[in-house]
């Protein structure tokens, strides 16, 4: 009796052990995962290019104009 209840405690006991050991190393794949996509993301959005925006050029620096409410500024 004494020498199944050890054995059965030893199978139990390596059995959690690797079931630690499996989590264990499936987590680190993911969290390695995550890791490569964030970074293959980061690397394909620095090569492109920012779209350019057109402007115009303002010919005053400040409009000032009443509208019969009130005074406007327009900086």
């Amino acid at each position: 009796m004494r020498n199944i209840r050890s054995f059965v405690l030893f199978t139990s006991g390596v059995a959690l052990f690797a079931l630690a050991a499996l989590l264990t190393a499936s987590l680190t794949v993911a969290f390695a995962g995550i890791l490569g996509v964030l970074a293959a993301g980061r690397l394909l959005s620095a090569r492109l290019k920012p779209i350019p925006v057109k402007t115009r050029a303002r010919k005053d620096d400040m409009r000032v104009w009443n509208d019969g409410r009130g005074t406007i500024i327009d900086l």
